[in-house]
């Protein structure tokens, strides 16, 4: 009896060391390539990985969020793989670089043309995106994973502060301070005009430097001429006086 009572022990322990090393699944994530800095635009890509043994991975839907839409989205081409971008009218008006935006993006699907994502593997669907808005630190999107048997995974839950990760926890693109250098296409014509003004007052000092050599150059031979005229003329003016001698 003893010894039964420490096997079930044992075997107790052991069940619970093995469920403690498993891993939680995996589950749809986001993460820049680089940074995804405030007010800027980023590569982002959605990590999706196959948690089903007997199922590929069919299609991949990622829903934008409405309360910082994004006027640029541009998926990256995906063999095997159909995209379909989803725009609409933003709720409020939209400016950006200072012109008025009249759809955002909604809604990103992408469809298996052929084998999708097979058992025990994992794909990355990247977007270009922008402009990422300066008054947020985070972006959630929310993502459905539809598998070929018509399976539907909804990762579409947020994470509550102090709370622990929720079952299906949507992506979370966090983001980071804004630096110099981060908005592209940020130029002002006031730069350029400085610019050109720089570069006009640049052109005017080595026109100046050229036209002061050229003068110099002008000014030293007229010089060599002018003494070679004098030379010769007091070697003459030597012969002369001596001839003149020479008959007294």
């Amino acid at each position: 009896m003893k010894a039964t009572r420490i096997a079930a022990a044992g075997a107790v322990a052991a069940s619970a060391v093995l469920a403690l090393s498993v891993p939680a699944f995996a589950h749809v994530s986001v993460q820049p390539e680089g940074t995804a800095a405030k007010g800027g635009y980023a590569t982002v890509d959605f990590k999706v990985p196959n948690e089903r043994d007997d199922a590929s991975t069919s299609k991949l839907e990622v829903n934008f969020p409405t309360e910082h839409p994004l006027a640029s989205v541009m998926p990256q081409p995906l063999d095997g793989w159909s995209v379909k971008v989803t725009k609409a009218k933003p709720a409020k008006p939209l400016t950006v670089h200072g012109k008025k935006i009249d759809e955002v993006v909604t809604k990103v699907t992408w469809t298996a043309t052929g084998k999708g994502i097979a058992p025990g593997y994992f794909q990355k669907f990247a977007l270009s995106v922008g402009q990422l808005p300066e008054d947020a630190d985070e972006l959630v999107f929310k993502a459905v994973q539809t598998y070929d048997n018509k399976e539907v995974v909804r990762w579409i839950e947020p994470q509550k502060e102090g709370e622990e990760e929720p079952e299906n926890p949507a992506p979370v693109l966090a983001l980071s301070a804004a630096s110099e250098g981060d908005h592209h296409g940020s130029a002002t014509a006031e730069d350029a005009s400085d610019t050109s003004d720089d570069a006009k007052s640049a052109a005017k000092d080595t026109t100046e430097a050229a036209a002061s050599s050229d003068s110099s150059d002008t000014t030293a031979r007229v010089l060599g001429v002018v003494g070679i005229v004098v030379g010769v003329a007091g070697v003459a003016f030597g012969v002369l006086a001596g001839r003149r001698r020479t008959t007294v």
